[in-house]
Parts: C-alpha cells; sequence; structure tokens
C-alpha cells in the first residue's frame, strides 16, 4: 500500500513525464510562422490528408480559387475516413525563400493499395500577408 506522500510523488512523476511529453510533440511540429512551415502544413492538408477545407484556410489569391474549383468538381464525394486514400510521403528539392515571398519545389510519392505508385512535383508559392504567411498558388507535373 502507498502512503500518502509515495502517492503525491508517484502522480507528480507522472505528471511530469506528461509535460514532457508534450513539450517534446509540441516540438516536432512546423512553425507556421514561417514560409515553408504553412506551405507544409498546407501540402499535408491538400495531397496527403485530401481536405480542401483545411487547406484553404493557408491559402489567398489563385491558390485559394483553385481549391475552390476543386471543391466544386468535386461536389458529392465523399471523403472520409472510409475512403482509400493512397499513401503519400513528400521531400523538398528547391526553395527560394525572401522577405514577403517563396517558392517550395516538392516530389511526392503516392502509393496505392494496388501496390502501385508514381511520383509528382508540386510548386507551391507563398506570400507574406501582413505579418502571415499563406500559400499563393501551387502547380502539379509529373
Amino acid at each position: 500500500m502507498y502512503s500518502k506522500g509515495m502517492k503525491r510523488a508517484h502522480l507528480s512523476i507522472r505528471c511530469l513525464g506528461m509535460v514532457l511529453w508534450l513539450v517534446a510533440a509540441s516540438a516536432c511540429g512546423r512553425d507556421l510562422n514561417t514560409a515553408q512551415g504553412i506551405v507544409e502544413e498546407f501540402v499535408d492538408q491538400h495531397y496527403v490528408r485530401i481536405d480542401i477545407p483545411k487547406a484553404k484556410q493557408y491559402a489567398v489569391g489563385l491558390a485559394l480559387e483553385k481549391l475552390n474549383e476543386e471543391t466544386r468538381l468535386t461536389a458529392g464525394q465523399t471523403i472520409d475516413e472510409s475512403t482509400h486514400k493512397p499513401r503519400i510521403n513528400y521531400k523538398i528539392i528547391e526553395k527560394r525563400e525572401g522577405d514577403n515571398r517563396a517558392s517550395f519545389l516538392y516530389e511526392g510519392t503516392i502509393q496505392s493499395d494496388d501496390g502501385t505508385s508514381f511520383t509528382r512535383k508540386w510548386l507551391i508559392a507563398a506570400r507574406k500577408e501582413g505579418n502571415r504567411w499563406r500559400v499563393s498558388n501551387f502547380t502539379e507535373s509529373d
């Protein structure tokens, strides 16, 4: 049986462990105050999770127009947890960053459940609006 002091010490150690885990987990997150952080969040939402409404949160201008058109074209098609989504991995190939504009070229590998895969390149442009970065355009190529 634990004494009150031992119970408190055990609880304190568990709380400390949880706090350390939360700190470590947050350190692994991307910095959404940077162009690259916003662009990679956009890539995750648009290409990996196929969540256009969430991708729109990071888009302006032509990028937002393209997402609105994708929404219109896919209206009535449900993409949810039961949808078989491809596995997508990507890596950055090139980046150019300025004070108010940036562009990033990624290569994505798309793998389907049947074992086939192919690659695409995504060129993502970002611009700073006020003090926030936003995706301003994106294109896809083979």
